[in-house]
């Protein structure tokens, strides 16, 4: 079989539609624009680190955490004396009173009393007003002759309670 070669076969041109060609290149970009998902980084949590200290070496003026213990009996009532870092005391006055002497009447930036912190551990079923007054005599007190509130020990943290007794 011979295929026979006109010579009108041979002028027309064949031409391609590029209206067709640019319609499905539109539709692809939105196709992928439409899908694009954008993820956040992994592992950036916009953590803010401390800074390193100069020289690595512990603040000597800075007080170690205190720890304060308050038991009770089965009744939920405080059983005296309540002991803060192993030193005991037979009321809340004169842990308020420890408190002053050790840390000093001076109070701002840089001073015992800004870096100070106490650490509450108290058995479960101590009634609640114990815990309040524990932490009214740490924190601070009623100074009588100018009426202002002396701040004491500004940071207060409760440890896990224990299971009584």
């Amino acid at each position: 079989m011979k295929f026979r070669h006109t010579a009108s076969q041979l002028d027309e041109k064949i031409e391609l539609q590029m209206t067709p060609m640019i319609d499905i290149v539109f539709q692809l970009l939105v196709f992928f624009i439409m899908t694009f998902k954008i993820v956040a980084q992994e592992g950036d949590f916009n953590i803010r680190m401390p800074l390193a200290s100069a020289g690595g070496v512990p603040d000597e003026t800075q007080l170690p955490p205190m720890k304060l213990y308050l038991t009770a009996d089965s009744q939920g009532e405080l059983q005296w004396p309540i002991v803060l870092n192993e030193q005991s005391f037979d009321s809340f006055p004169a842990l308020t009173q420890y408190l002053i002497g050790l840390l000093g009447t001076e109070s701002g930036p840089g001073s015992a009393r800004e870096s100070a912190e106490v650490e509450l551990h108290f058995d479960a079923n101590l009634r609640y007003e114990y815990v309040v007054k524990a932490i009214d005599a740490v924190s601070g007190q009623l100074d009588p002759q100018t009426g202002r509130i002396v701040e004491l020990v500004p940071k207060i943290r409760f440890a896990p309670q224990t299971a009584g007794g």
